[in-house]
């Protein structure tokens, strides 16, 4: 009988430590990954406001030389920061047009990837945004002529003044260049899906 009642306070006292064990189990040791959130997606035709973060110049670049840009500002949807500000975009010249005589350089800039400050990359699609179908520079040349012209105020009585007006002979296009700091707008054109959502 009190081989049975020291056995009965020996699985008593077992079991009393490994409940003890589990509840010791602090909870920072458990990993959960509040990064991960439901997909948020951004539509095609999404305006991000970036700055570059270099000089970029059809003087001295190259088609497919790559390029960074830095957002500006916290871009949020439905009162979550999707995308911070500081956020790194790369992208390359996709096209380049070296200026001619009567037109002056152009380049299409493209957006491949997102870098979230903590590191976490993603592809996407976008373009450095102009309303000349993202179109950067490509501006007429300055006349290389300029023509004296008459312009009667009154016809009847013989009255006219000289007027200047640029003749059809055109200058050598000049480079087109973006300084360094300067305010763009990456345009999406495709839909951008993110999963990853920083919390701070």
């Amino acid at each position: 009988m009190r081989m049975k009642k020291i056995l009965s306070l020996f699985l008593i006292f077992l079991s009393f430590n490994t409940i003890k064990v589990f509840a010791a189990t602090p909870i920072e040791n458990i990993q959960l990954d509040i990064r991960e959130a439901d997909p948020i997606e951004l539509q095609a035709g999404t305006f991000i406001p970036v700055m570059n973060a270099q000089e970029i110049s059809t003087q001295y670049m190259t088609e497919g030389q790559k390029l960074k840009f830095i957002a500006t500002n916290d871009l949020f949807m439905y009162e979550t920061k999707i995308i911070p500000e500081d956020t790194l975009f790369e992208g390359y010249i996709e096209k380049m047009n070296e200026p001619v005589i009567g037109t002056n350089a152009s380049m299409i800039i493209r957006i491949s990837k997102i870098i979230l400050p903590d590191g976490h990359e993603m592809p996407m699609k976008g373009y450095i945004y102009t309303s000349n179908n993202n179109l950067i520079g490509g501006g007429m040349a300055e006349p290389a002529e300029w023509i004296r012209m008459p312009h009667y105020q009154n016809r009847l009585k013989g009255v006219a003044s000289l007027q200047i007006k640029p003749g059809e002979k055109k200058k050598m296009g000049e480079h087109t260049t973006l300084q360094s700091g300067l305010d763009l707008m990456i345009i999406l054109t495709d839909s951008l899906e993110i999963t990853h959502i920083l919390t701070n």
